[in-house]
């Protein structure tokens, strides 16, 4: 295994390929030896070979988006995990992408659980902070396509009673304001966004806190957006996901 890797390693460095004789030297490896592993690498699809020369093949350029991929994931949750930290309540990153809400991550611990969703929150958007931010910065053709698709509809008795009231809130809200919920989509929760744009993308993220901690709302809305700056970068990278 650890020759077989010395020898994807050297090919990695070769951009227009390299013969076995060359890479046999390269790895330190007898030539009946790295011709053999050689083989093998071409077989499963780690190596192509062509015209006597060998060049890194679709199974090793699969592997290296799946390393990259895990990394950006990790780096994003690394970010959130700072934020939660910091206001002391879980943390939400979501994007509008094809018509749709998708949370992308959430951050939280068993001592500062996130929001259950017990109800679709692709299909709830006008009841939650993270639909309603995300909507607010769609333009009114698209606002009123989702709620075509996803129709206003009471999921507690404090949410917006139709899409018409909806639309109206949509409308008020101030560009890169916090927007806040209380118990629209969870009873005995309240939450706040952020909005974020992330080259054409609608994006936010979000906290949410016990109904008796509703007093912090709104320090920790403004805490949310002064972090939601500095992690921004790291938000961005969740786009090539």
């Amino acid at each position: 295994m650890q020759r077989a890797m010395r020898l994807l390693e050297c090919v990695a460095e070769h951009g227009y390929g390299a013969p076995a004789k060359q890479l046999a030297r390269e790895a330190r490896l007898a030539l009946p030896t790295a011709y053999h592993l050689l083989r093998t690498l071409v077989h499963e699809g780690y190596l192509r070979r062509e015209k006597g020369l060998f060049f890194l093949g679709e199974a090793t350029e699969r592997l290296s988006s799946s390393g990259a991929e895990q990394k950006r994931r990790s780096t994003v949750a690394d970010a959130l995990a700072h934020v939660r930290d910091t206001i002391g309540a879980p943390v939400y990153y979501a994007m509008y992408r094809d018509g749709e809400i998708e949370i992308m991550s959430v951050s939280d611990t068993p001592g500062i659980p996130a929001v259950e969703e017990w109800a679709d929150f692709r299909e709830t958007g006008h009841a939650h902070a993270v639909g309603q931010c995300l909507l607010s910065q769609l333009d009114e053709d698209a606002r009123r396509d989702h709620l075509d698709r996803y129709p206003v509809q009471p999921v507690t008795p404090y949410t917006v009673r139709d899409g018409h009231s909806l639309l109206k809130r949509l409308e008020r809200m101030r560009r890169m304001a916090p927007v806040t919920e209380r118990q629209e989509y969870a009873l005995g929760t309240v939450c706040a966004a952020i909005p974020i744009t992330v080259g054409t993308t609608a994006a936010t993220v979000a906290i949410s806190l016990p109904l008796q901690q509703a007093d912090r709302l709104l320090p920790a809305a403004d805490l949310l957006q002064n972090e939601a700056g500095r992690i921004l970068g790291s938000l961005a990278i969740s786009i090539s996901i």
